[in-house]
């Protein structure tokens, strides 16, 4: 099936490539009329050094061209038009034609380019000079020259007011992101995210789906004024982003590629043998046990007395690769643009099994119909594979290092440690057949009217975009693996989602005054199904999953839901002069999920205002300030916070003995709430731009405060009612925080240059509110007035020593256990009084920090990120030692009377209390640094190439930390018994690859 599709995708590629070629000659065959003449020239940069690709293009007309690798280029025009050389990060130059046909044209840089940028907001763009909401756009350096495989690992640490975690390095996982801090306690709080104006959220797909090279641009959204604008959706954060697409100009041909390894950035090594034998031997000493054999286990004996060891982790893991292959062709006339790509990507990870391969193809067309019909498509196709049966390396940990892998008959052997049976092999789930697959099949659509005349400046837009997403998941465990019984499993879904966009915007200049209005009605519509089908007890391994009648034992589920959303939306937009600023929004929505006894619908306001600063006469004598922008922003968004049904009341199928029989039955499962309502957040933002010494420093600066209401919490009900508890709308939840961002340009001038760019955040989260009794919830570990994910426990002093006397404070503590303060001074260590919050589990701050540097031909970029002020719970730490029968980190030492430890408790020590071991998890990462080198035009005239760079990279290569564990970002690394979500530690890669475009 695999084969399949990739031999699909691979002539499709092939097909779209000809035909957009041929197009492309056609394109640049139009015929020139007697009149015109040939005029040539060259572009050059202030310094005197060519400027490939600037495109020049006669004013009023479809003709256009590129400057080639030397800047040179040759184009065919009349005397008395105009030609118009752009590029860039350049000033536009417009030159008259007269009797001149040879031309030397040099475009300065633009300094203030970075405010003439137009940059993506909800439903249109506008000039970052303009925008009075708090919009940050993705440093497209990191869009271009990062090897990812998910857009936001390329943002992770490079945005302020973005929190992105690693979560897993599983291949093909994704990052866990969030804007501005928490704002649930139970609902999702991660971002909503758009990709060419229709929501990929809720539509089944995710970030995977989007190939990052086919990305153009990434925006944030974080303030209510541009957030509001998605109204239910807005309330944590909006991710915008937008693909390439075709330009004018003869078809340019890139291909980008790269491959490389990745490794364990850090093993957590268990006990070697003579470690393990002596913790063994230390731990029945210390439980007063007789020693009657050196080793736990008897199966274990066999290896010990040849002096056999296995190393566990070796046997689990391996060097993984990667590879990523990018083709794309675009171009286009004045009236026809286009962009195709095609992507195949294919990871193995380090830990033995775990692999993942995605293949993508999009077609992103643009036509003008007439001078007032434009429409256009966005057509992706996305396969991801997640196939095979995995190793467990929390289960390679624990292993026995006398302890075989294979049994008599060369099989894994299923109890290596026998008679311990906790612990099965960790190789066993590499001979499970397993599949796990699913595929994204989009398209988007559009057509935009332009009206002229007295309705000049009127637009009327309509977006359509349907998403088809199936999902097959199937895996057999077989009998060897399990007792001799065999378990088979299948799982299909599908989720059909459209999207239907009406946009109207007028746009109208009066003198100095500048009106800019959007319209929206929109509809959005989800199904999805699901069907689940098990049997255990198969005679043979031969059928795998594919016959589950075979099993003695069936069992079957299914599922289905419906979900909509309707909206209507107005944004006016209002400037003068480009000074005074101001935005006024308002989004409608109604959503099926909220109950009957109260309006479906939910209005999200907001208004902004921006001062230019700079663009006063009274900041003409201030030299040193190229730009200033003082904004602000008020406003509400909504969160749904709840998934379908969960507003009515339902019951569930229950099978039962009745007269002797077994039958179906339903009894109660949820008891709805008809009265329950949208989670609200009312954001105040306060914002300043700035550049300073004609662009050389430049930066924001950020302030908000926001508040979320009427939580969804469960509240508690009498038993008697059949129900104990019931969704309703309680709670309040605080973040204040402030973000900035500053780049410097440390040196601009001859061979060498040096850029700099930084950026920190500081969020402060807290609950106001539970239930409105002004109590906390500590069987939840909420407390009010702090944040909502915190580490609740004892605060550990050290280790009873022997001769201590513990009997007062702790009684039936010995030499070994653990010491707990006594916060109450009352001589006893008890749950309900010597508790307290030691720590929050997300960052108080974080941080990052990007040096590039460029010397010649050569670029190095370095990039640092942080986040601090992290407290959590080490489960490293906490290892079950199972009296003394698995193996436990060598890294983590224990107590003996002869090695008193004071952080470390003895083997014998039973926690009974449950003490999480409280761990700083902050850390410092040198997480990508990236060497590349861009060839001369000079050598690419030789090769017949338009463009090359080859570059290396290496992603995690360093943590500076306290913590001591696998990873201080993910403290549940390898946790887990074998799910392809955990188990799996963060990962060290290298890699080398090439961008190369033809001319």
């Amino acid at each position: 099936m695999k084969r399949k599709l990739l031999d699909t995708s691979k002539y499709a590629v092939m097909f779209l490539f000809a035909l957009i070629l041929s197009l492309g000659k056609s394109n640049n065959a139009i015929a020139q009329t007697t009149a015109q003449i040939s005029i040539s020239g060259k572009v050059k940069d202030n310094q005197g050094n060519p400027i490939p690709g600037a495109s020049i293009s006669v004013k009023g007309t479809n003709r256009v061209v590129a400057s080639d690798a030397n800047g040179n280029f040759k184009i065919s025009a009349q005397k008395g038009e105009s030609l118009v050389i752009t590029f860039v990060g350049y000033v536009t130059s417009t030159i008259l034609v007269a009797n001149e046909t040879q031309l030397s044209i040099t475009l300065a840089e633009d300094k203030n380019k970075n405010l003439e940028d137009v940059v993506v907001v909800g439903y249109g763009t506008q000039k970052r000079s303009d925008i009075t909401g708090a919009v940050a756009s993705v440093p497209k350096e990191r869009l271009s020259q990062l090897p990812v495989t998910n857009v936001l690992q390329a943002i992770q640490g490079a945005v302020a007011g973005v929190n992105i975690t690693s979560g897993s390095s599983v291949p093909g996982s994704q990052p866990a992101a969030s804007i501005r801090g928490q704002n649930s306690i139970t609902a999702g709080t991660g971002p909503f995210v758009v990709v060419d104006g229709v929501p990929l959220s809720k539509t089944g797909g995710s970030l995977n789906d989007i190939n990052p090279n086919d990305i153009a641009s990434v925006e944030i959204l974080k303030d209510a004024s541009s957030t509001a604008i998605y109204g239910t959706n807005g309330s944590n954060g909006v991710i915008l982003i937008t693909t390439k697409r075709g330009n004018t100009g003869k078809p340019t041909i890139r291909y980008n590629a790269y491959a490389g390894v990745e490794n364990i950035a850090h093993i957590l090594e268990p006990r070697t043998g003579t470690e393990y034998l002596q913790k063994y031997a230390d731990y029945l000493k210390q439980t007063n046990q007789p020693q009657t054999s050196p080793v736990p286990n008897f199966g274990e004996l066999a290896y010990y007395n040849s002096g056999t060891t296995t190393d566990w982790v070796k046997e689990v893991t391996q060097t993984g690769v990667m590879q990523d292959h990018n083709l794309s062709i675009s171009g286009g006339s004045q009236d026809v643009k286009y962009f195709i790509s095609g992507g195949y990507l294919d990871q193995k990870g380090p830990v033995k099994g775990y692999q993942y391969n995605r293949t993508s193809l999009r077609s992103n067309l643009d036509v003008n119909i007439t001078d007032y019909l434009t429409v256009g498509t966005s057509l992706f196709f996305t396969g991801n594979n997640y196939d095979g049966g995995r190793a467990n390396l929390l289960f390679a940990t624990a292993m026995s290092p006398y302890s075989p892998v294979y049994n008599d008959k060369g099989e894994y052997k299923i109890y290596p440690m026998d008679p311990e049976q906790l612990y099965t092999n960790p190789l066993l789930g590499l001979v499970t057949d397993r599949i796990s697959r699913n595929t994204n099949l989009n398209g988007n659509g559009y057509a935009e009217v332009k009206f002229s005349g007295v309705l000049k400046g009127l637009k009327y837009r309509l977006n359509g975009g349907y998403t088809f997403f199936p999902e097959n998941n199937a895996s057999y465990t077989g009998r060897k693996a399990n007792d001799m019984l065999g378990t088979a499993r299948t799982f299909y879904a599908q989720t059909n989602s459209y999207t239907l966009e009406n946009i109207l915007t007028y746009t109208k200049d009066i003198q100095k005054h500048h009106f800019d209005f959007t319209g929206l009605y929109s509809a959005q519509q989800r199904k999805y199904t699901s069907t689940t089908a098990g049997a255990v007890g198969f005679v043979n391994d031969e059928l795998s999953y594919n016959r589950l009648s075979a099993g003695a034992t069936q069992t079957s589920d299914s599922y289905a839901d419906q979900y909509r959303l309707n909206s209507q939306m107005v944004r006016v937009n209002y400037s003068y002069d480009s000074r005074y600023l101001f935005t006024a929004t308002a989004r409608r929505d109604g959503s099926s999920v909220f109950g009957a006894n109260t309006t479906k619908y939910g209005i999200f306001p907001s208004v902004a205002a921006g001062w230019n600063i700079s663009n006063e006469n009274f900041m003409k004598n201030v030299p040193f300030i190229s730009s200033l922008k003082l904004r602000g922003s008020y406003g509400k968004t909504g969160n749904e916070a709840v998934s379908v049904y969960q507003t009515i009341t339902t019951e569930g199928a229950l099978r039962s003995p009745f007269n002797g029989l077994s039958t179906i039955g339903v009894a109660p499962n949820n008891l709805g709430n008809a009265n329950l309502h949208w989670e609200s957040t009312t954001t105040a933002n306060l914002g300043v731009d700035f550049s300073l010494f004609r662009g050389r420093v430049s930066g924001t600066i950020d302030v908000y405060s926001g508040k979320t209401k009427d939580l969804l919490l469960n509240r508690s009900l009498p038993i008697i009612t059949g129900y104990s508890r019931i969704l309703d709308n309680l709670g309040k939840v605080e973040n204040k925080g402030i973000e900035l961002t500053i780049n410097t340009k440390n040196i601009t001038n001859g061979d060498f240059k040096w850029e700099t760019s930084a950026n920190f955040t500081a969020n402060k989260n807290k609950i106001v509110d539970l239930y409105g009794d002004g109590k906390d919830d500590l069987g939840n570990r909420w407390f009010i007035g702090k944040p909502i994910s915190v580490v609740y426990d004892y605060r550990m002093t050290g280790v009873w020593q022997t001769g201590e006397d513990a009997s007062k404070q702790d009684p039936g503590a010995k030499a070994g256990d653990l010491k707990f303060a006594d916060l109450n001074g009352d001589g006893v260590i008890t749950a309900d009084k010597d508790r307290e919050i030691i720590g929050q589990r997300a960052p108080k701050w974080t941080g990052g920090l990007t040096n590039t540097f460029h010397y010649k031909n050569w670029n190095l970029n370095v990039f640092i990120q942080t986040a601090q002020g992290i407290t959590r719970n080490n489960t490293d730490l906490n290892y079950g030692d199972e009296t003394g029968r698995r193996n436990t980190p060598a890294e983590i030492g224990y107590w003996t009377a002869s090695n008193p430890s004071t952080t470390r408790p003895a083997l014998s020590y039973n926690n009974t209390r449950g003490y999480g071991y409280a761990s700083d998890a902050s850390y410092t990462r040198i997480k990508d640094v990236t060497v590349s080198y861009v060839f001369s035009p000079k050598i690419m005239e030789k090769l017949h190439l338009g463009s090359l760079t080859l570059y290396a990279s290496g992603r995690n290569l360093y943590t500076f930390t306290d913590w001591i564990g696998w990873d201080p970002e993910n403290d549940y690394a390898t946790r887990g018994s074998g799910d392809w979500t955990n188990n799996y530690p963060l990962t060290r890669s290298f890699v080398f690859g090439a961008n190369i475009s033809l001319k």
